[in-house]
């Protein structure tokens, strides 16, 4: 085999894919996934897959024998040429499928938030959707707030707002902004042309005996349908004018009166709302009579010149109801593409349950960062540009269902923090770490914040008295801790353990070299010196909990900011939520995104 014309290529691709696919799955390669990639890329190779598969292998033992950060390293200094091809490859592979019907700089699309919740991950599909394909094809995208339901989805005042930062913070640019609330005078107008065309009618019979004579097939013999023009009328503006009560009076859109489904059956199109007793955010107790979602988003589709509508499957059945509106008005229906329901696996999505978890006192807010909501994950450390990549080239528009873990957010999460991300150590319910024979009394360690070396790189100093030397190590690594072990302090030197004690630890200062931590197959353990260390917080989500962490970490960073994203050696990414001022010290509390 050696010797042969395409030996040097294929090892060359063996090293950039099992590296890449190394990074990819916490430091281990498959020969599998290494070998697949290189028969799509030479697929004139296959008559020597038999020795190509031993070069493959041989390469991932030894990909394999590195560290997670040499394989970083490694892929990034001299193989990047992978990651180029890796991206070019996605975007592809997960461009998104044109729109039926669509015309370059006609595409009109629409995002349609009710602001009684702010966004969460679920519905941010609709909206990136919405924003990519108006960009895709040079067109406009309108933001409407869909806020006609005072009494059972009350707005929350503060939603609006909130919705736009969101928006923005994803990168979202919208053409156009409508409130819903602002409007109703249109709904009005449009609610008396459709009684002059007799498609609608007023309804002041009780709920239960509309719903004797739809369930039984008997809607052609319900008298309020037979009523007039003229009375239907009179009947509405005697609605307006608030002659009747909550529950007392509906406009109904005039359907199949025997539909297969019997909720399109003469659906309600406006019913009376006492805002007196639940006042609208915005416009108070101006207006009683209120549209319902399908009359108000179907009248605004076509009013704002919607030409594709991207929602969720769930509503199918509302794009049934609203179709006879536009038959009945002579309009012509939008193009609309229902997607599935996307879950997040391990997060709370529910907006009902979300609220309640709040109202309850266990929640700590919109942004708490177990909560599904787009300034939970913001706080937590999740980029926009993770979840711009996962909803529009991983989940897209596909009609099933789909299903996101965390694991698969934070994979994305991890490729593009990871080169901007400091390397920081912290070490958390400390243990002392009291060395001898130490053999200098100082020692100025120059340690890079990144692999690469792009970063930049921190002075540590170390000063020990009389050969003796008091660090503080993670408790966590207590186990890698026994007597007579030899141990490497990560960028320092090694020492070897001499007694272990429930609070404190004895060693003895062994060596220098990187090279003898090896030969001794030493663990690498993060260390912080304790005349210097800034304490940490570290706030864990963990399921419906909130674990605290206390620690403390290295002097550098005293010069992190609110919002940046930093590694913590062994431990995982974490975000600076806050830096609480105190005495001597500031404590720098981060929220955990992941490993």
């Amino acid at each position: 085999m050696s010797g042969l014309p395409w030996e040097s290529e294929v090892k060359k691709l063996a090293w950039g894919y099992a590296l890449l696919n190394a990074t990819e799955h916490g430091g281990k390669a498959a020969v599998g996934p290494v070998m697949g990639k290189i028969m799509a890329e030479r697929s004139d190779l296959r008559p020597h897959a038999k020795a190509i598969a031993a070069i493959v292998r041989s390469i991932v033992n030894e990909v394999n024998k590195l560290t997670l950060e040499e394989q970083r390293r490694l892929l990034e200094e001299e193989y990047s040429w992978v990651l180029e091809h890796a991206r070019r490859k996605r975007v592809e592979e997960k461009r998104l499928p044109p729109l039926p019907g669509a015309v370059e700089g006609r595409v009109v699309t629409r995002f349609a938030p009710n602001p009684d919740f702010v966004i969460h991950l679920g519905n941010a599909r609709p909206a990136l959707l919405s924003y990519e394909y108006k960009r895709i094809y040079k067109g406009k995208m309108i933001l409407r707030f869909e806020d006609t339901d005072p009494r059972t989805k009350a707005p929350l005042p503060e939603a609006y707002e909130l919705i736009r930062e969101d928006l923005r913070w994803l990168g979202i640019e919208w053409d156009e902004e409508y409130v819903q609330s602002l409007r109703l005078q249109v709904y009005y107008d449009v609610a008396r042309s459709l009684l002059e065309k007799g498609g609608a009618y007023i309804d002041t019979e009780p709920a239960q005996r509309f719903k004797e004579y739809r369930d039984n097939n008997m809607l052609e013999k319900y008298p309020p349908r037979s009523r007039s023009v003229e009375d239907n009328l009179e009947e509405w503006d005697r609605m307006l004018e608030g002659w009747y009560g909550e529950g007392e009076a509906v406009l109904r859109v005039k359907t199949d009166p025997r539909h297969r489904d019997p909720s399109v059956r003469d659906w309600v199109g406006f019913r009376i709302i006492d805002t007196g007793r639940h006042p609208h955010p915005i416009v108070g107790d101006k207006y009683t009579v209120w549209p319902t979602y399908n009359f108000a988003a179907a009248v605004d589709d076509h009013l704002m010149g919607v030409t594709h509508i991207l929602r969720a499957r769930e509503h199918q059945q509302n794009t049934v109801k609203q179709s006879f509106l536009y038959s009945h008005m002579g309009w012509e229906y939008p193009h609309v593409i229902h997607f599935g329901r996307l879950k997040l696996e391990g997060f709370i999505m529910s907006k009902s349950t979300l609220k309640n978890i709040m109202e309850s006192g266990v929640g700590r807010g919109i942004d708490d960062p177990r909560f599904a909501t787009l300034a939970g994950l913001r706080r937590r450390g999740i980029v926009a540009e993770a979840i711009r990549k996962i909803i529009v080239e991983d989940v897209g528009v596909k009609y099933t269902d789909a299903s996101i873990s965390f694991t698969n957010l934070a994979a994305v999460n991890r490729v593009i923090v990871d080169p901007a991300a400091k390397r920081l150590m912290a070490v958390f319910e400390p243990l002392t770490l009291q060395v001898k024979d130490v053999p200098w009394q100082e020692n100025r360690l120059r340690i890079p914040f990144h692999p690469s070396g792009r970063l930049g790189e921190r002075e540590v100093v170390l000063k020990a008295s009389r050969g003796r030397l008091t660090l503080l190590l993670d408790r966590a690594d207590k186990e890698l801790l026994k007597e007579g072990r030899i141990v490497r302090l990560m960028e320092a030197f090694n020492i070897r353990i001499e007694k272990t004690k429930e609070d404190t630890i004895e060693a003895i200062y062994h060596s220098e070299s990187l090279e003898e931590a090896r030969r001794n197959k030493a663990p690498i353990i993060q260390w912080v010196s304790p005349s210097n260390a800034l304490p940490i917080q570290l706030v864990k989500p963990e399921g419906l909990t909130l674990r605290i962490m206390h620690g403390f970490i290295e002097e550098a960073a005293a010069k992190l900011g609110v919002g940046d994203i930093v590694q913590l050696v062994r431990v995982g990414f974490a975000r600076v939520d806050s830096i609480v001022e105190g005495s001597p010290k500031a404590t720098i509390v981060a929220v955990y995104a992941h490993s």
